[in-house]
């Protein structure tokens, strides 16, 4: 799986309004400088996630960005399938929707299991829980064996 710039991007400043204790609405200009993000990129992924109701825009002099819903209701999940539309896909088709001939259907069944593990990770972490730094025990555990560090 390759994560995109757009995720990335849409997972840090989903961050930042989470980590606000005010609640109150943040720019993006403040956004993009904050965690680095080209601002016409930003604002790119802030509509496709205003359209997701993840986030809500807020006009006036104390305007800006916020959550649209609780930072511990968005999963990962939610985030990327908002900016980059499914976790997997094979030729953009859902790996459900791909056919192969006899000797290769068995990859299908590779391609949902991928899926099945993303979503284990990517449906079990929010927002908030990444704003807190405290990941699901399940996460974490996933990373404590030296051999998911490895750039294989």
């Amino acid at each position: 799986m390759r994560v995109s710039a757009k995720s990335d991007y849409a997972l840090r400043a989903l961050i930042e309004m989470a980590s606000r204790q005010d609640g109150r609405a943040v720019s993006a200009e403040e956004l993009g400088r904050l965690q680095e993000i080209p601002h016409g990129f930003l604002q790119a992924i802030l509509a496709d996630l205003r359209r997701s109701g993840i986030v809500m825009s807020q006009r006036g002099q104390s305007g800006g960005w916020r959550m649209g819903r609780a930072a511990a209701d968005v999963s990962v999940a939610d985030v990327i399938r908002a900016v980059d539309g499914p976790l997997v896909s094979v030729y953009g088709l859902r790996p459900e929707a791909v056919t192969y001939n006899d000797t290769a259907d068995v990859l299908q069944h590779v391609w949902i299991a991928a899926r099945r593990s993303l979503r284990d990770v990517f449906e079990s972490v929010s927002i908030q829980q990444l704003a807190d730094g405290k990941l699901p025990d399940a996460v974490t555990s996933r990373t404590n064996d030296e051999d998911a560090w490895q750039p294989h």
